[in-house]
């Protein structure tokens, strides 16, 4: 089944009774109205440094995230395994395992992360134009192919745009978080969070795109910089 076949699918099957909801939109919110407003600053000023200086830092932000990939994982194995029910211990020797080893892979590292940028960007502009959730992996697929590809062209590419959309979550979080407790309890952002498909996805991409564009600029004039 090519591309051309799946969309077509996903048009025809886009009436109310195909809608599934697929995208953990609560989850985002929960992590939203969690934060105080200092961990929301503290959000925002990491995200910026991530999105304009994100490939200084690119290797520390590579050993985080396959840390916490580890550490999902590692749980998620303990837990199925029977007669283990500590999962922070799988959990932590998983985070440990995946972080030791991203630093001496740390090039198939970049690049895996850079197809999985690439896979959210897509799978983000999917869920915006309001097409099917069932149907996100192909617009993710798309993405993660695309995104993987120029990441083993392209290195500098792939350490730019997973750092760039790093620095994007990190400082939407952290911005929304405060508007909603300055808001209160007027429930105008939630409104926005949960009623329009296209402001999660705009919000995230834009950013997204402009640390891109100024990484872009600062790491061709730098005169030293090397994996």
């Amino acid at each position: 089944m090519d591309s051309f076949t799946i969309l077509a699918q996903a048009a025809r099957g886009a009436g109310p009774e195909a809608e599934e909801a697929i995208v953990p939109i609560d989850l985002f919110w929960t992590q939203i109205t969690s934060l105080s407003w200092l961990e929301a600053v503290t959000f925002i000023s990491f995200g910026v440094v991530c999105l304009f200086y994100g490939w200084r830092v690119f290797k520390i932000l590579v050993v985080i995230n396959f840390g916490l990939l580890g550490l999902v994982i590692g749980m998620g194995i303990t837990e199925k395994i029977v007669g283990l029910n500590n999962q922070l211990t799988g959990g932590l020797v998983g985070m440990g395992i995946l972080a030791v080893l991203s630093v001496p892979l740390m090039r198939w590292a970049v690049c895996i992360l850079g197809a999985i940028a690439g896979g959210i960007l897509t799978s983000g502009i999917w869920y915006a134009c309001g097409l099917p959730e069932q149907y996100i992996w192909a617009g993710g697929l798309i993405g993660f192919v695309g995104g993987g590809m120029i990441s083993f062209i392209i290195f500098k590419a792939a350490v730019i745009l997973f750092s760039s959309l790093w620095g994007s979550g990190l400082a939407v979080v952290g911005c929304l978080s405060l508007l909603h407790l300055h808001l209160g309890e007027s429930g105008q952002i939630e409104s926005l969070v949960f009623n329009l498909k296209w402001f999660l996805p705009t919000v995230l991409i834009l950013p997204t795109v402009v640390g891109v564009i100024l990484q872009h600029k600062f790491l061709k004039n730098s005169k030293e910089w090397e994996l």
